[in-house]
């Protein structure tokens, strides 16, 4: 996907991990790409969880406005009990170990979700027929389709009221779903030819930061750096990870995390250096950024 070398053809402000319906975004990926922007983007990834079906449509846009599109994913992974997901930039679509793994996660996350909603069923008026009814064809089904189904139901107002109520594990209708180690996740992407970052490292509230030692193991095993500038990380937390990251030489990103209506996250609220984004084209040898005409 592109061409050429990638030296300096994109321009900023950048914004490198955004979501469409493709996964749990309220947006097609065209309109992503058009929020992106009218909010002065010119450099975006399209990052949907655990799928890349939204990426053709993400880079036609892209191209008829002008921006530079990094082709991209959010890899959903687990460190003990600590959810941890990794954003991977540029690479192939197509190795097969990689594809295996991503099938995997998918149909498993599908399982989870009927679980989950037999389980709310029980209690609420709730089908999966409903939950089918927030997805498209696609799309990574997750907790946030389920969210969506029980608005569309008026069994709460919002996605965060869902996920504050029915949906929060507390309630007892919560399943676990299967997710790889990030160590498996790294190697996989590495040898596809991506790049991993990961994504909002240092969360406050959902999950702690993974202890330094691991992330100092994840670095040797090919992890090129941190998403630091992002809405959900603690200001003690980038201090640290601005430490490690000068002192291994990694990459530091900013960006924003947009889910369309799912949050109140905006296209450029965080961004990330040009010189930054060109490492990750520099690095990566998976595939290629698409460039405007």
């Amino acid at each position: 996907m592109g061409d050429g070398d990638g030296r300096r053809r994109f321009s900023g402000p950048s914004d490198l991990h955004l979501h469409s319906l493709r996964s749990d975004g309220t947006e097609p990926p065209a309109e992503v790409v058009a929020s992106a922007h009218r909010h002065g983007l010119r450099t975006i990834a399209l990052t949907d969880h655990d799928t890349t079906a939204g990426w053709a449509e993400a880079a036609e846009a892209a191209t008829s406005l002008g921006m530079t599109f990094l082709p991209g994913m959010e890899f959903s992974a687990k460190h003990e009990w600590r959810s941890v997901h990794l954003l991977s930039y540029l690479f192939d679509p197509d190795d097969a170990a990689l594809r295996e793994e991503i099938e995997r996660i998918r149909g498993d996350r599908v399982g989870r979700a009927e679980r989950i909603v037999a389980n709310i069923a029980r209690d609420y008026d709730l089908t999966w027929d409903d939950v089918l009814a927030q997805t498209t064809q696609d799309a990574t089904v997750g907790r946030p389709h389920i969210a969506d189904a029980l608005v569309a139901r008026g069994l709460a107002q919002d996605r965060t009221e869902a996920f504050a109520g029915i949906l929060h594990p507390r309630e007892g209708y919560y399943e676990p779903h299967y997710a790889p180690d990030p160590f498996r996740v790294v190697e996989l992407v590495t040898r596809a030819g991506g790049v991993v970052i990961v994504a909002h490292p240092t969360p406050a509230g959902r999950g702690r930061m993974m202890p330094e030692p691991v992330l100092h193991a994840l670095i040797d095993a090919g992890l090129a750096g941190f998403e630091i500038e992002h809405r959900e990380n603690t200001e003690a937390g980038k201090a640290t990870l601005r430490r490690i990251a000068a002192a291994r030489d990694l990459i530091v990103t900013g960006s924003s995390d947009y889910h369309g209506r799912g949050k109140p996250n905006l296209p450029g609220e965080n961004t990330t250096a040009d010189a930054m984004v060109q490492r990750i084209i520099d690095r990566a040898s998976g595939t290629t950024p698409v460039y405007p005409a």
